[in-house]
């Protein structure tokens, strides 16, 4: 198998280091509180980047009415001040030619930027949408009550000791919250944050043994695959995938991840390993295999793939339905899998519901030696027990589920269709909806099946999909088991990549079907990769069909029902008349 492309890191990838971001630090002097009703008086504003100021801009405004008094006595800024100042319609271009496409920053920066946006929709001036950081969030995160006693400006710019004390005049109050701003920054810095990114999502939520361990993602690649947390000891704490791991690992040491387990797991956690893989479904495999091998305790799903159930019809006189974990080569026909007992005895219900196969669990002689049971006498079985029905009459019911099973189930589904119409006319609509979830239950099984047949019983099967970069993405299948994957770069030959995977693909022995030669979900994970648009089919050692009139239509019928031809009474029955299952063909590949 060839090797996957090595991917370069972007800047992206890495993050905005923050000595290489330029701020605009501002500040808005105004006539009131709101953004609507009052005006602006002054801008003030600083740009700065690594520490270095590179430039200013102030000017007063006139807000084309008087400023009220206590607003001249807070801000000193008076009506003969601002009387020959220009307009907000000549301030504002200039202040956003100013900032480009900086980050702004502000002191309690909804006000400031609300009264901006506000302004620029009245002259109708498109607002750049720049990134905001708001230094009193900050500053919550990180100056105790111990230091100041409050989170004003003022307060802030004694603890940090502003070379401008801030007086409510715009551009002295933007210079000390530049002051501030740099203090705060060398808090978080001492924290592990260095980008824009991680200060932008910055919270204490985060606690700082979650943040030290940041280090731990530094050397990881960017590039598809799996990681793995493991413990002081080695053993895996959690798996999982991304299409770049580095990026991904970050992430739980921001802000972005909020899931307590998760938190709880990073503090445990003390090494990650990385797995590069060729593509994407490579990595979701792998991530499915590692998880069923080493059982993570963080992770909650697809810890247990050996749990599945499996809907049996015996193979034997008088068949019947059963519910086991193994499919064995004994004649039996075979529905599944099912991800628990309680949803598996829901489709032996459906069954049942509206075809007279026996229900008890003895082997019966031909020639009908025993007794019959109550449900003889209600008419919902045939009794072959007691030689009431012989075997050829009872084979021909249980061929109708064997066909439901595996093959052309219209008569069972047909029949539980009528079922659920005559309950909802009878207004018993609590019965009627738990004759939908069973049959639900069992036409999904049933297309679940149908569905990996194909898979399981193909010795090869070789796919292709386009990559982002013009190239293709190869994945082997082997008896419904990923065999192997590899990428042909653009404007080369894919026959070489394909013999090559051909050869260093994993050999698979023959599974038992219907069951395939890996656990359900990942043969359902490259069914859905495989069912994706631009997903082709190179080669196909095998048959690739579904059969005319099996459950994977009805399935589809029956979802269209429950998401379309929901009634008043929907929620109780599911469809209606003209939701029938019609039985639609599906095409072959």
């Amino acid at each position: 198998m060839t090797s996957p492309a090595a991917i370069q890191s972007t800047f992206d990838d890495l993050g905005t280091p923050l000595a290489d971001v330029t701020f605009v630090v501002l500040d808005l002097e105004t006539t009131g509180g709101s953004a609507t009703e009052c005006q602006i008086t002054e801008i003030g504003a600083v740009k700065v980047r690594g520490g270095q100021q590179l430039g200013e801009f102030q000017t007063l405004v006139n807000p084309g009415e008087p400023i009220p008094a206590f607003i001249s006595v807070l801000t000193g800024i008076t009506n003969p001040m601002v009387a020959t100042a220009p307009h907000i319609r000549s301030a504002l271009p200039a202040f956003l030619e100013f900032i480009g496409d900086a980050v702004l920053v502000a002191h309690n920066a909804r006000f400031d930027i609300t009264f901006l946006k506000v302004n620029c929709e009245r002259l109708q001036l498109s607002w750049p949408n720049n990134t905001v950081l708001d230094t009193v969030h900050l500053a919550r995160q990180l100056v105790t009550r111990d230091e100041a006693p409050n989170h004003k400006l003022s307060s802030l710019a004694r603890v940090f000791s502003t070379r401008v004390t801030p007086d409510h005049r715009a551009l002295h109050d933007a210079q000390a919250t530049v002051d501030v701003l740099h203090g705060l920054i060398e808090r978080v810095g001492n924290l592990g944050v260095h980008t824009l990114e991680e200060l932008r999502s910055y919270t204490s939520r985060v606690t700082p043994d979650q943040r030290r361990k940041r280090f731990l993602a530094d050397s990881l690649p960017s590039a598809p695959g799996v990681y793995i947390f493991k413990d002081e000891h080695g053993e895996p704490l959690y798996i999982g995938t991304s299409i770049d791991i580095k990026r991904r690992v970050r992430n739980y040491f921001t802000a972005s991840e909020q899931r307590t387990r998760m938190a709880e797991m990073v503090r445990l956690a003390t090494s990650v390993t990385p797995i590069v893989c060729h593509t994407t479904l490579e990595a979701q495999v792998r991530e499915l295999r590692l998880i069923a091998e080493h059982k993570p305790r963080y992770n909650r799903r697809s810890r247990h793939p050996e749990r599945a159930m499996w809907l049996k019809l015996t193979a034997e006189a008088f068949p019947r339905l059963s519910i086991v974990r193994t499919v064995r080569d004994d004649g039996a026909t075979y529905a599944g899998p099912f991800t628990s007992r309680a949803v598996a005895e829901q489709a032996v219900a459906a069954v049942h519901e509206v075809v007279p196969l026996r229900q008890c669990t003895s082997r019966l002689s031909r020639k009908g030696t025993g007794s019959a049971c109550v449900l003889a006498e209600m008419g919902r079985c045939g009794a072959p027990c007691d030689g009431r029905q012989s075997p050829d009459d009872y084979a021909e019911i249980a061929d109708r589920v064997a066909r439901a099973l595996d093959g052309d189930g219209h008569q069972v589904i047909d029949a539980l269709g009528d079922r659920l119409r005559s309950l909802a006319a009878d207004q018993r609509f609590e019965d009627a909806a738990v004759v939908r979830d069973r049959m639900l239950a069992l036409v999904r099984a049933a297309a679940r099946s149908q569905r990996m047949t194909p898979l399981a019983t193909s010795p090869e099967i070789i796919a292709a999909a386009r990559t982002p970069a013009g190239g293709w993405e190869f994945t082997c299948v082997r008896y419904g088991r990923f065999a192997g994957a590899t990428v042909c770069p653009p404007r080369s030959d894919p026959r070489r990549y394909i013999a090559a995977l051909r050869e260093s693909a994993e050999q698979v022995e023959r599974p038992q079907v219907p069951v395939p030669a890996a656990t359900h979900e990942e043969t359902e994970k490259i069914l859905r990769w495989m069912e994706q648009p631009g997903v082709r089919v190179v080669d196909i050692d095998g048959v690739w069909v579904c059969p005319v009139g099996g459950a994977v239509g009805a399935q589809e019928s029956l979802d269209d029902a429950m998401g379309e031809g929901m009634t008043d009474r929907g929620d109780a029955v599911g469809f209606d008349d003209s939701s029938t299952w019609r039985g639609r063909k599906r095409a072959t590949a």
